[in-house]
């Protein structure tokens, strides 16, 4: 039984390693049926889990290698990844902290404790926020060539997303948007950022990984040592790895010219003198990717990759092959395409900048979906429903119809407006009072969401900011009666309560203006003790004027007799 149980776990990790993800997960699931108790067999599968961004149950396996070796230091590496990729990053912190009390030198536990704080901590404030610059906006309508670009539906649809997200760089690098900044700031944009300088970082850490491809060359004393000086480095080489190194230096030296043919020519020359080295298919595939030729730069990463594993290359320099796929499908906008192949490059390795890409295109994909489900027409249709089941007083099925026509027209202030007056009814205060700032949001001068927003606050006992509420109200429709009613109804409720007063004081500038100015204090305290003394200070009219915000307020009161 353990020989077969040994058997089914080589061909797993042997299809793991050909990138055949599924057969992997198959084969390791028939060897834990005989085997239950292997807790290397569940570390296993959870990393081909989390490979195919099957994330819940790479995490369940992890718990289950934890559950039957304690002391096993990979099994907190792999629920630590699983939960980095949930992006319940606390957890994934606390995950690896356990696994490097085990394993304090574990070089990998390490660096993806460091990511996943990086991660907890959430992207740098600010954005590109020009996209709402006036002057930018008029440089944009004063460019025939930008005004040209903003007629094409699409390209005007991403200028508005950006004013929208300014913080959303996997929109910025849309080829269509990148043409129309170019075109105002008076340059081109829109280049592969990983160039030359990655390109020789990438030669050297293959050449250090893989072997000598003839015996007559001494063998690499320390080969995965990156820090190793490049003289050091070439006294291990064969005759030909360190002519396929120059000839790669040479086409290095011609991309950073842009002389793409002559760089492909060099390439070229090193695949043909170390055809076993995958950075060289790599840096053919950056000159396809500066030439746009997309199809050309897929099969050149494609080929990288097989070639890489063939020959156990570094697992990052499978990850940058298939990033630079996932590049690929962003200028050609399949998102979908590129979301993959993020994937595969993060179950290869962590990289935080290819996570960073992996959720913007997460995002856009979502924001596309919400936008291609837009309807207006069947918004009204579904509004109409949920009026209609609001009249019967079946709250819960006109919430329904009223969630449903926001999702289809979600920039229409009435329906926000709807649905809080369906949430009041269901006693859902602090969601009415969402929904009323977001129409408030969409429409600063709709009455309704005013009304909607003081009642809700009156209902949470809130009754300052409800008066606010109906304030703003009424400055909209100074005859609104039900604005008057609700105002009165606070007001006499919180002047029935100190406490309210006492919110409602602290909340007002203008109120704590008054109450700590010295000269008003004094009159104040000269009030309290000698009450005849209001009729003087009353005949300053600038005096007057600041007791009476004061009573209006409640501050203080007034007997009358």
């Amino acid at each position: 039984m353990a020989s077969q149980v040994e058997e089914l776990k080589s061909k797993a990790n042997a299809a793991f390693s050909a990138g055949k993800n599924d057969e992997a997960i198959s084969l390791y699931s028939q060897a834990i049926g005989i085997d239950e108790n292997n807790h290397v067999l569940y570390s296993n599968r959870s990393a081909a889990y989390a490979k195919g961004s099957k994330y819940d149950e790479a995490l369940k396996d992890a718990e289950k290698c934890i559950a039957l070796k304690p002391d096993f230091a990979k099994g907190y590496s792999r629920k630590g990844a699983a939960l980095s990729f949930l992006k319940r990053y606390d957890d994934a912190i606390k995950t690896y902290e356990e696994g490097l009390k085990i394993d304090p030198s574990n070089q990998q536990m390490l660096t993806d404790l460091e990511n996943a704080r990086r991660d907890a901590a959430g992207p740098a404030a600010g954005g590109m926020n020009f996209f709402s610059d006036p002057q930018f906006l008029a440089q944009l309508m004063t460019n025939p060539k930008a005004r040209e670009l903003m007629n094409d539906p699409e390209t005007a649809m991403l200028m508005r997303m950006m004013q929208q997200q300014p913080n959303n760089t996997a929109l910025l690098s849309n080829p269509k948007l990148m043409k129309l900044l170019g075109c105002v700031l008076g340059f081109e944009l829109g280049n592969e950022s990983d160039l030359s300088s990655q390109m020789e970082t990438d030669s050297k850490a293959s050449s250090a990984k893989k072997e000598p491809s003839t015996t007559t060359s001494k063998p690499t004393t320390n080969p995965t040592t990156s820090t190793a000086k490049p003289t050091e480095q070439s006294k291990n080489m064969t005759s030909e790895q360190s002519s396929a190194e120059a000839e790669k230096e040479k086409g290095n030296e011609a991309y950073k010219k842009k002389d793409f043919e002559t760089a492909l020519a060099h390439y070229n020359k090193a695949i043909e003198l170390d055809p076993i080295n995958m950075t060289y298919y790599t840096n053919r595939a950056a000159v396809y990717f500066e030439q746009k030729q997309w199809d050309n730069c897929m099969k050149e990463c494609e080929k990288a990759i097989e070639v890489g594993r063939e020959n156990k290359a570094d697992y990052k320099l499978i990850a940058k092959a298939y990033a630079r796929m996932a590049n690929v499908r962003t200028q050609e906008q399949d998102y979908t395409g590129a979301l993959k192949y993020y994937n595969h490059s993060l179950s290869e390795h962590r990289n935080p900048d290819v996570l960073k890409k992996k959720q913007e295109i997460e995002k856009l994909l979502k924001e596309q979906e919400q936008l291609a489900y837009i309807n207006p027409a069947l918004a009204e249709e579904e509004k109409a429903k949920g009026n209609e089941y609001f009249q019967k007083a079946d709250y819960p099925t006109a919430l329904k119809h009223y969630s449903e026509a926001i999702k289809r027209n979600p920039s229409d202030a009435k329906l926000y407006s709807n649905r809080a007056a369906c949430y009041t009814k269901l006693m859902e205060f602090r969601l009415a009072l969402k929904d009323s700032e977001e129409g408030i949001r969409l429409d600063p001068n709709f009455l309704k969401c005013y009304l909607r927003k003081g009642h809700a606050l009156a209902a949470m006992k809130d009754l300052g900011q409800a008066m606010a509420a109906f304030g703003k109200a009424l400055e909209i429709d100074p005859n609104c009666q039900e604005a008057i009613e609700g105002y009165r109804q606070c007001s006499v409720k919180s002047s029935d309560d100190p406490e309210e007063v006492r919110k409602r004081a602290a909340n007002d500038p203008e109120i704590q203006q008054i109450l700590s100015d010295p000269g008003m204090r004094l009159i104040l305290e000269q009030m309290q003790n000698e009450p005849q003394a209001l009729r003087d200070h009353l005949r300053n009219p600038a005096i007057a004027q600041k007791i009476q915000k004061l009573i209006d307020a409640g501050i203080i009161g007034i007997r009358h007799g």
